[in-house]
């Protein structure tokens, strides 16, 4: 790397700068021929610096260009996988452990077990997304901040082979210059001016110092490509903001009818507070379906309720405080949706589950009722009091069986066969209670022998419904399919940003033009970061207008001079 920074015109450039950032002198010798290396306009960056630190070596290899594409083409290569096969997001009950071995054998268990079925949530691909991010930040400032300080503060006249040694370049003799030094200067000052005006038709800005001038335009362009980065940078980050908790959510979830469900990872409950389906009748069917003798479903919807919890929301043991915030039908494409909250029908089953009853506890031998108990299916009380009678919960079984041991146990958490423990204490009673047992179904009460396990207490006690307007049912579970995506209009900031400077960089270009003259000498440079042939064109199309007439194919580095 460079060590002699000072350039001949005085200027004490930064170390690795190869061209004077005023002047634009090189700083090196080399072949005088060849053009100059004008990106960042030769200033020097951080990824070049002379022997790195363990800090500054990252530092290079994220602002490395090449690695960046390693990372984008591995990261792509890593999600072709994930659409293999079916990911499991896209199942509603499954096992996915024996799922894709079964249906695709060998492959697909191999695939299951890489963790190929989950790829998006995966660790190591969010960790290529983030390194990617990571490598758009410092690729960025590793060139913007050298860029930002070339075009800053540009110097007016630069260096006679600076502008030699353009692309675009033009040297040759003005003859309307007397040989006298004194009215030569002012002569060619007032060159200079009409060029300005000339070049100010063009819409370029033009800065002049005596018979030097600078003219450029479009120099937004240039922040085309960060802008584009920092657009990406925010899709990046928004894709990543999704796997955190409550930013997004794609879940199909159960939804008996009169229950409500909480949302996992937010504050909402949804109720689905009545199911109706409606199927076509015989005569609006088509022959096709009138020949399967299928009913087929004409509206099937969901009467929705969205509530809020405001306390006791993590407390199993309490009922949450419910507020209801929003209601709505739910019908096929037409969801639910309440500030981001979307909940889409997306099937349902018909399938009776119980909700609540409300048993009568009656004296078995005189037959007086001493009361009714409501039994919740989900969230049954502690201490029930009926009569003279106290019922304290003991233990609840949703799904009730009996294990190898011979103990009761629960399957699910669904009131599938719902079991109740009671202690009971009242009159008649031991002071520590009696152990009763209760089924609300009359199959279960015959199946676990109810009577046999409460013993003499049977003979006392009974607990029991009186019809079925004791009995809250659930005939359909509703299938939603719940989204929350808050990352999404991030990603659609990102997004637009990014295309923002994509125009930019695609649609203008930075375009310069330096000249000077000494002596009735003129000396003229040209850049431009894209379309060379357009900025030859325009810098003859100039000369031309000037008097002076030259080929646009010859206005290359050290061809042009006259």
């Amino acid at each position: 790397m460079i060590q002699n920074t000072k350039c001949e015109c005085g200027h004490q450039n930064h170390v690795g700068t190869v061209l004077c950032e005023s002047c634009g002198k090189p700083l090196f010798e080399d072949d005088e021929t060849t053009p100059l290396e004008m990106r960042y306009d030769g200033v020097a960056r951080r990824s070049q610096k002379e022997n790195p630190g363990w800090l500054d070596q990252v530092w290079n290899f994220f602002s490395s260009v090449k690695i960046a594409i390693y990372l984008i083409i591995i990261t792509l290569a890593g999600a072709a996988l994930g659409t293999v096969f079916e990911q499991e997001s896209m199942f509603l009950n499954f096992d996915p452990s024996t799922f894709y071995e079964e249906k695709y054998g060998t492959l697909g268990k191999i695939y299951y077990e890489l963790g190929l079925s989950h790829t998006y949530e995966s660790w190591w691909f969010i960790t290529l997304l983030f390194m990617i991010g990571i490598s758009l930040v410092v690729c960025s400032l590793d060139r913007v901040l050298p860029l930002y300080r070339a075009l800053n503060k540009q110097q007016i006249r630069k260096h006679t082979q600076f502008l030699q040694r353009q692309k675009v370049s033009y040297t040759g003799q003005l003859p309307i210059f007397v040989s006298d030094e004194e009215h030569s200067e002012e002569a060619a000052t007032a060159w200079v001016q009409a060029a300005a005006a000339k070049l100010k038709k063009h819409h370029y800005r033009v800065h002049t110092e005596g018979s030097a001038l600078l003219a450029e335009k479009y120099r937004f362009s240039r922040w085309g490509p960060y802008i584009n980065h920092i657009g990406l940078i925010i899709f990046l980050m928004a894709v990543l903001m999704r796997s955190l908790p409550g930013w997004n959510m794609d879940q199909h979830l159960a939804f008996p009818e009169g229950v409500p469900v909480k949302i996992p990872e937010t504050s909402y409950y949804l109720k689905n507070e009545k199911f109706t389906l409606e199927f076509y009748k015989e005569e609006e069917m088509s022959e096709a379906f009138r020949a399967k003798q299928q009913a087929v479903p004409k509206v099937y919807e969901t009467k929705a309720i969205l509530y809020k919890c405001t306390a006791d929301c993590d407390d199993p043991l309490k009922e949450p405080k419910l507020e209801e915030v929003y209601n709505q039908d739910i019908l096929v494409n037409k969801p639910l949706d309440y500030k981001g909250f979307l909940a889409y029908q997306y099937d349902f089953t018909e399938s009776p589950m119980l909700i609540s009853v409300t048993p009568s506890l009656r004296n078995k031998q005189t037959g007086e009722v001493y009361g009714t108990m409501e039994l919740s299916m989900s969230r049954p009380s502690d201490t029930y009091k009926v009569g003279p009678y106290t019922l304290n919960l003991k233990a609840y079984f949703p799904d009730f069986a009996l294990d190898d041991k011979s103990m009761p146990m629960t399957k699910s958490n669904v009131p599938n066969v719902p079991a109740f423990i009671f202690s009971v204490t009242g009159p008649d009673m031991p002071k520590d209670g009696s152990n009763f047992i209760y089924f609300p179904r009359q199959i279960d009460k015959e199946n676990f022998r109810q009577d046999v396990l409460n013993g003499e207490l049977a003979n006392k006690l009974e607990l029991s419904v009186n019809s079925m307007e004791d009995v809250k049912l659930s005939n359909y579970v509703s299938y939603l399919n719940i989204r929350i995506d808050r990352a999404l209009p991030y990603i659609w900031v990102g997004a637009a940003i990014s295309m923002i400077g994509l125009v930019m960089g695609f649609y203008w270009h930075h375009r310069r033009i330096w000249l000077r003259i000494d002596k009735g000498q003129l000396v003229l440079g040209a850049h431009t970061n894209k379309n060379w042939f357009g900025i030859r064109k325009e810098v003859a199309q100039f000369l031309h207008k000037s008097g002076i007439e030259v080929d646009p194919k010859s206005l290359e580095a050290g061809v042009s001079k006259q």
